[in-house]
C-alpha cells in the first residue's frame, strides 16, 4: 500500500517541508495543493527534474483536492508572512484574520475528500489555528496536531546547547503552552549534562529568564533577518510526519486537545499513527501549571474573539 502525504501551501515553508520529506523518501504519493497554479505546477516540474539525483521516487499530484482523501497526513502551511514582517508587537497573531479566514474553505475541502489521517496544522497563530481546523474538518481531536513549541523547544535546545558547547540533542525539556509570547519554559523539565537545568544555570553563571526572552523572541530574529522563518519549523512538520508514517510512538511536544483544556496548546505526547495516541503527565512546579493555565486563557480568548467574527 502506497504512502501519502498532502502539502497545503507551496511558499516557502512548505517547499522546504516538500523538499524535506521527498529527499528522505518519506512517503510514495505527494499531493500539493497551492492558490497559484503557475507556482504548483513549477514545483511539481522542480521535482520531477530531482527525481534522477535521490534515490527514491515519489509521484507528484497538485492541486487535485480529492487526492488527499487516502492520504495519510496532511500538512497544512496556510499564512501570511508579510502580516509578520510588518508586525512591530512581535506575537504571532498578526496573520490570525488573513489565516482564519481561509480555515472554514480549507477544512471544508479536507473533509469533503473523505480525508481520515492526521492533519499537521503549522499556520499562526498555530493554537488557535489548529483548534479551528479540528472544528471545521470534524476530525477527532487525535488527529489534529500543531507544530506548537515543537519548534520553541528545538530553539531552547539550540540556546542552551551554545551556552553549555554541547550539541542541541543533548538538552532535554519542554517549552509548553502557546506558540508565541505566553509560552511556558518548563525549567523543571530541562536537563543538560546529566543535571537539572536549574542547578547547572547557577553552576555556569546562565540566566534563564534572560534564556526565557532569546526563545521566545528567536522567530523574529530569523524573520528581520531573511523575511520568513521555514528550515525550522518545516524540520518540525517533517518530524511529526514521520512518527505518524512510521508508527515510531515517539514523545514529542506538539500542540494538541487535552482533556482539562478547551483549545490547543502545546504538552507532550506520544506521536504515532492515529496521531496523538497516548497523553504524557508532567509533574510541573505550582508557578509552572500557573503559567501554563495563563497561557491557555490567552489562547481561549483570542479563539473566542476570532470564532465571534466568521
Amino acid at each position: 500500500m502506497s504512502r501519502k502525504i498532502g502539502i497545503i501551501g507551496v511558499g516557502s515553508v512548505g517547499g522546504a517541508i516538500a523538499h524535506g520529506l521527498i529527499a528522505q523518501g518519506v512517503a510514495d504519493d505527494y499531493v500539493l495543493i497551492n492558490q497559484g497554479e503557475d507556482k504548483a505546477v513549477a514545483n511539481q516540474l522542480d521535482f520531477q527534474d530531482a527525481m534522477g539525483n535521490l534515490e527514491t521516487h515519489a509521484n507528484i499530484t497538485i492541486n487535485d483536492w480529492s487526492a488527499l482523501g487516502d492520504a495519510d497526513v496532511i500538512i497544512s502551511t496556510l499564512g501570511n508572512m508579510k502580516m509578520q514582517q510588518d508586525n512591530p508587537s512581535g506575537d504571532r497573531f498578526a496573520e490570525l484574520k488573513f489565516t482564519s479566514s481561509m480555515v472554514q474553505s480549507v477544512g471544508t475541502n479536507i473533509k469533503e475528500s473523505g480525508f481520515n489521517g492526521t492533519l499537521i496544522v503549522i499556520s499562526n497563530p498555530v493554537d488557535v489555528i489548529t483548534t479551528m481546523f479540528k472544528d471545521v474538518t470534524g476530525l477527532p481531536a487525535n488527529q489534529v496536531l500543531g507544530t506548537g513549541a515543537l519548534l520553541d523547544t528545538a530553539r531552547m535546545q539550540r540556546i542552551l546547547g551554545s551556552k553549555l558547547n554541547i550539541d542541541p540533542r543533548s538538552v532535554s525539556g519542554y517549552i509548553l503552552g502557546e506558540h508565541g509570547n505566553s509560552q511556558v519554559p518548563a525549567w523543571s523539565t530541562v536537563r543538560a549534562l546529566g543535571q537539572p537545568i536549574e542547578k547547572l544555570a547557577e553552576a555556569r553563571g546562565i540566566d534563564l529568564s534572560e534564556t526565557a526572552d532569546e526563545i521566545r523572541k528567536g522567530g523574529f530574529a530569523i524573520v528581520n533577518g531573511k523575511g520568513h522563518t521555514s528550515y525550522g519549523v518545516a524540520t518540525a512538520a517533517i518530524r511529526i510526519a514521520k512518527a505518524v508514517m512510521a508508527d515510531s510512538r515517539e514523545e514529542l511536544v506538539v500542540s494538541t486537545l487535552r482533556p482539562e483544556y478547551d483549545v490547543y496548546l502545546s504538552y507532550p505526547v506520544i506521536v504515532g499513527r492515529g496521531g496523538a495516541v497516548e497523553n504524557c503527565e508532567l509533574d510541573l512546579t505550582a508557578t509552572e501549571l500557573e503559567e501554563l493555565n495563563a497561557s491557555h486563557a490567552f489562547i481561549v480568548e483570542q479563539y473566542q474573539q476570532i470564532k465571534a467574527t466568521l
